[in-house]
């Protein structure tokens, strides 16, 4: 492997979100060449800016994704970024207009800065539900990124990401200021976990509604693909070393992003964190029959519709969250590993005991 050039600029996208504040923590700690890593986001975790060492300087820069002023401003003598900014919804809480605002125009922007600014390296965090799963049922089972699959995309979410993950990979080898040429490529993750989930503390929060029980609605032998925070901001890391060192193994790749973690329904892995903190499952199988949970989902959308001129009415169920957590989506792939030497750097076991130790500590409000 070359040597990387010493004294790097990274720019961190979304850099305060779930995902992106344990990437700003593991580039501090495992990124010797950087010098700079400049944490981009709306909303600032002003906790990140104490990573600062006499190596590397991290830096919180206050912006809007959707304002290209803003990203070319961040961008500016930077090196490579990695683009995490993302609005995930798929409840309704926001207008689908800013969902594309964010995911697309935001991505657009983010392209157009690196153009104008003569940045060369972009790695992007696009998401499973590029591919899906679909609306119909369709399983997706032990697949890869060759994997053919019927993908159907209807709300607002999935769409934008699939046109910010197209959009990314066709400016793969165009030019930039300088005449330098721009290299991507995309990391697909499934279901995120891990400590700060803010999903993870929801079910949780229901879970003590119902003197902590949880009710089964979807099958045990439903399978979905889980991939611990950790891991998936160690892919990005070795992503963006490997996408500078050898462009050309990377360059308008997709990755998706996976480790040890267990195939189960979303329900039962849950269960793994909330289980040691007393909660119960309700049933073996399923307590309501789908056409019921159907039913309940097409009301709520009506609900939706009736209150909104009132207030935001967005309940978790819906039948798109219906239909995802209802078909198996799991993947079977080596092809990070394969192209940028990535392997987990969390087991299963330590994967678990993190999260569960987080999970652990809400109890009373005491987050961690």
């Amino acid at each position: 492997m070359a040597a990387l050039q010493q004294g790097q600029v990274y720019v961190v996208t979304g850099g305060c979100g779930f995902l992106g504040s344990r990437l700003v923590r593991m580039l501090a700690e495992r990124s010797p060449n950087v010098s700079e890593i400049r944490v981009f986001d709306l909303h600032l975790q002003e906790t990140l800016g104490t990573l600062s060492t006499d190596k590397v300087r991290v830096r919180l820069l206050r912006g809007d994704i959707a304002s290209l002023s803003d990203v070319r401003s961040a961008l500016r003598g930077c090196h490579l970024v990695i683009h995490t900014a993302s609005l995930v919804d798929v409840w309704g809480r926001v207008p689908a207009s800013k969902v594309t605002e964010v995911n697309v125009t935001g991505t657009q922007n983010v392209l157009r800065a690196c153009e104008e600014e003569g940045v060369q390296y972009l790695v992007y965090t696009s998401s499973m539900e590029v591919v899906g799963p679909n609306v119909h049922g369709d399983p997706f089972y032990r697949g890869n990124e060759d994997t053919e699959y019927r993908v159907s995309h209807s709300q607002p979410y999935p769409v934008s990401k699939a046109r910010a993950e197209e959009l990314v990979l066709a400016a793969n080898g165009s030019k930039v200021n300088g005449g330098k040429t721009l290299y991507t490529c995309a990391l697909r993750p499934t279901g995120i976990y891990g400590e700060g989930h803010q999903l993870m503390k929801q079910f949780y929060r229901q879970g003590l509604r119902m003197r902590r029980h949880v009710i089964r609605v979807i099958s045990a032998s439903t399978e979905h693909g889980r991939v611990y925070v950790g891991n998936v901001a160690w892919m990005h890391v070795l992503a963006a070393l490997r996408l500078q060192d050898v462009p050309c193994a990377l360059a308008g790749q997709v990755y998706f992003c996976y480790d040890s973690s267990p195939y189960k329904s979303y329900e039962d892995f849950n269960m793994e964190f909330l289980a040691p903190c007393g909660f119960r499952m309700l049933g073996a199988r399923p307590l309501f029959p789908y056409a019921l949970l159907y039913l309940l989902a097409l009301l709520n959308v009506l609900l939706q519709w009736a209150l909104r001129p009132l207030c935001t009415y967005a309940p978790m169920l819906n039948p798109y969250t219906l239909a995802v957590a209802s078909t198996t989506f799991t993947v079977h792939t080596d092809k990070a590993e394969r192209h940028f030497g990535y392997s987990p750097l969390y087991g299963w076991e330590e994967s678990r005991g993190r999260t569960a130790a987080w999970v652990r500590s809400l109890e009373g409000g005491k987050e961690q």
